[in-house]
């Protein structure tokens, strides 16, 4: 396993908007990484008092930052999140869950690499997405 440093060397995502604690397993097409989710992020005091749920969008964003850290190992460059397609909400992401991020390349085109996206809390999925990705480079 790869700790949040690990993660900072690859992409220039910083808090309080870096998604992504840890790298589990990577391969060349495929990357499992994970996001504690803790009790006193920001986020929880407006997403919802009384009833804190961690947002869908910072799900999607967390899928997009772990591909892009498959996708810009050992390149300079920013990694661009161009768009998502078929994204589902399956269930609640809550304080004290930890978050598993799976990305998987599925299609490389012009330059742009969709990429299969699903989010987990223990074994049941929350998410689900295809997201489309690209590459500024420096």
């Amino acid at each position: 396993m790869k700790d949040i440093e690990y993660v900072k060397k690859i992409i220039p995502h910083r808090a309080p908007f870096l998604l992504v604690d840890g790298v589990i397993e990577e391969e060349e097409n495929n990357i499992k990484a994970f996001r504690d989710i803790h009790p006193e992020d920001p986020v929880f005091q407006g997403h919802f008092p009384g009833y804190p749920i961690y947002p869908g969008v910072l799900i999607i964003e967390g899928l997009a930052q772990t591909a892009g850290v498959l996708l810009m190992k050992g390149k300079e460059g920013v990694p661009l999140f161009l768009g998502i397609e078929k994204a589902r909400f399956k269930g609640e992401v809550k304080p004290g869950d930890r978050l598993y991020y799976e990305v998987r390349v599925i299609q490389e085109r012009r330059g742009i690499i969709f990429a299969e996206g699903i989010a987990r809390v223990n074994d049941k999925k929350v998410c689900t997405a295809t997201l489309m990705l690209g590459m500024k480079e420096n």
